[in-house]
């Protein structure tokens, strides 16, 4: 199971924005602290918007911030409305032609596991993810492993 960018990037986008709570912040800035293109941000940005967890503010001196708290914005839920397809093999899909659909076991297995990893981005909020807003500013360590939330920098699964 891989996310796919629009879903990485809605990750990071409000991450930043959960950070920067005391301004506006811009697709151009993000854009720049990520390496991404300001278009494709664009995207990700309007499409959060929609959503209500950002809220943007047009003009000159515009830009965009968190429209809910960190507590309120739960990554299961994020996380299928930022994710396209959930079609992990041929049979999930439009116009599948595996011979063995009929009698395969194997897509309530797959069903099963999808659900299980939706369910445990479930059990969080953008608050369990939160970074200070000088996390932003320092460039990771080269060769530095971040582990799991509550582990420390270096910790594997």
């Amino acid at each position: 199971m891989r996310l796919t960018t629009f879903s990485d990037y809605s990750l990071r986008v409000l991450m930043y924005a959960g950070a920067s709570t005391d301004r506006l912040i811009t697709i151009e800035e993000t854009s720049k602290l990520y390496g991404i293109s300001k278009s494709h941000l664009m995207k990700v940005v309007n499409h959060l918007v929609r959503l209500g967890y950002l809220r943007a503010v047009r003009g000159r001196s515009g830009g965009f911030a968190l429209a809910k708290t960190p507590e309120e914005i739960n990554l299961g839920i994020l996380v299928r409305q930022t994710e396209s397809d959930f079609g992990l093999v041929e049979c999930f899909t439009t116009g599948n032609q595996c011979v063995i659909t009929g009698c395969c076991r194997l897509p309530n297995v797959l069903n099963e596991a999808l659900n299980a990893f939706v369910d445990i981005l479930a059990r969080y909020t953008l608050a369990d993810i939160m970074l200070r807003p000088r996390d932003f500013l320092a460039p990771p360590v080269e060769g530095e492993m971040r582990g799991p939330a509550t582990g420390a920098p270096g910790d594997h699964i």
